[in-house]
Formats: structure tokens, sequence, C-alpha cells
């Protein structure tokens, strides 16, 4: 129990931290050539970027500024319909609120007249109907900008596969939710086994209760603790499974216009090497030019 409830709490971060930096690689890269390290610490201290600001997040509701789309999904999460205001699809929002509000209070009303079984549904329907409010959002943000590594990470982070599929890189769906569902496949035997062998256990090590099956209390115990750290290995390989097919989609999504062709060069051409004093202010020394050969190689 332990172990599942710490990767239930890894999955929520890292999920949180891509909603809400999703677009933060993409400005690494922009900004890493055109540092100035000889800039005063306290005007950069100035800019450092916060991973969320609802100055920001708000404004851009407003529509007085652009709002990242990990930005925007995370304020969205939390401040439901945001999406839908950003993207000026203000007709959606009486949709939204009715059937998140609807099936919540259905769900509340049920469950007070203790019918858990439609409750439940109920729930799983304010469930679906908030998942879809957060798809919307990132389906309709600036769907012409493709390819976007944020919108294929926040597709991958919603439905596993479908960044993917965004991507045009159909053949990995087979490796990615093929893998997932064996192993989803092989939590489910485990679980079935570890509660069947747990029982069994509980039932021989019960002095009071006459127990005479095939299976002593040491061989259950045995087997019942095989199961549950193979259950335990399973849900390991979903999390990766998951957390490896959203970085690929969000890393190939950058690479999506590599060019890669069989242009390979190599060019030839002299070179000389100036001395020390004439590249930067330093005392002149007895030091003469070099000459030689550069070699560049494109490809």
């Amino acid at each position: 129990m332990r172990l599942r409830k710490i990767i239930l709490t890894l999955l929520a971060t890292a999920a949180f931290a891509v909603l809400t930096g999703v677009d933060a690689s993409a400005q690494f890269r922009s900004e890493a050539f055109t540092q100035q390290y000889n800039d005063d610490p306290s005007a950069s201290a100035d800019s450092t970027d916060r991973l969320f600001s609802l100055k920001e997040y708000f404004g851009g509701l407003s529509h007085k500024n652009d709002l990242k789309i990990g930005t925007l999904t995370a304020g969205s999460a939390v401040f439901i319909g945001g999406s839908q205001i950003y993207n000026k699809q203000y007709w959606k929002l009486p949709i939204v609120y009715g059937a998140i509000g609807g099936s919540l209070g259905a769900g509340l009303i049920l469950n007070a007249k203790d019918n858990k079984k439609a409750a439940t549904w109920c729930f799983i329907g304010a469930g679906a109907a908030y998942w879809a409010t957060l798809m919307d959002g990132v389906i309709n943000y600036r769907p012409n900008d493709y390819p976007h590594p944020g919108t294929a990470t926040l597709f991958s982070l919603l439905v596993p596969g479908l960044g993917q599929i965004y991507n045009h890189e159909y053949w990995k769906l087979p490796i990615y939710l093929g893998g997932m569902a064996y192993a989803v496949h092989y939590y489910l035997d485990c679980r079935t086994n570890y509660e069947r062998f747990r029982d069994i256990y509980i039932k021989a090590a019960d002095t009071e209760v006459a127990y005479d099956g095939p299976i002593s209390a040491d061989q259950a115990l045995y087997y019942r603790n095989i199961y549950r750290r193979y259950r335990d290995y399973s849900v390991l390989a979903i999390a990766a499974l998951y957390l490896l097919q959203v970085i690929d989609a969000n890393v190939f999504s950058y690479m999506h216009d590599f060019e890669v062709d069989d242009d390979i060069s190599l060019r030839v051409a002299p070179a000389m090497i100036l001395p020390e004093y004439q590249i930067a202010s330093v005392k002149p020394v007895s030091q003469q030019a070099a000459f030689g050969l550069r070699l560049g190689l494109s490809f």
C-alpha cells in the first residue's frame, strides 16, 4: 500500500509539473543561445519565470496577454471553463457547468438516499465531463499551430497514445498501448492471486477455525508476498510506460521539422589562428599567427 501511494503521488506531481511547465523546454532552447553572462544579477533575478502566475492567467482570460498552453491548462484544471473563455467559446460554458455541476449534485443527492450505485455513476459522469472540458481546451488552443509540443504533451497526458497520433507516429501505438495493456492485465492477474492467497493465509493462520485446505499457511504467505511484489512491479511498469509516452510525444514534436537527408558534405578551407593579444585585450606576447586547414562537416 505504501508503494502504491508513493507511485500515485509521484504521478500526480509529474502531471502537475508538466501541465504548469510544459513550455519550459522550448523557452530554455530559445534563450540558451542568447543569454548574457555579464548582465546585472539584480536585473536577471527580476526576470525569473514562475511556474504559474494568477495575474498572468487571469490576464490571459481577459485577453490582455497570450497564455502558454501549459499555463492555460493548469489554471483551467482549477478554474473550470478557463480554456473555453480564453478560446472565446463562451457558448460552451453552460454545457460545461451544467454537465459537471448537474452530475455532482445528482451524485450527492443519490448518495444521501443510499443509492450508492447510481451515485457512483453520477460521480463518474462528472469526472468524464471535467476531463472532456480539459481536452476541449487543448484541442481548440491554436489548432493551426502545428506541430505544437505543448499540445502533443497534454494529449498524451489526457489520453495515452494520442500525442503519438498528433505527431503522425502511428507505428508507436502498438508499443505503448500494447505494453500498457499487458501491464494492466498482469496487474489484475497478480492482484487476483494476491487476494486469493491472502484469504487462504487468513483462514489457515486462524487457530480458532478448523482448516483442512491443500495449501498450508506458510505456502499461502509465500505466494501472497510473491504476487503482492509482482503487483507492485506492474504498477511501476504502467507508470513508466505512461510517462515514457508523454516524454516521447513532447520530444518528437520538437523534432518534427528536423531535417534528415543523405546530403553529407565535407568542406576543407585554409584557416589562420590569431595570437591571443589580437583576439582579447591582453598584453602582447611573442606569439605569431598559425596557419592550417579548417574542416567542416555538414549533415
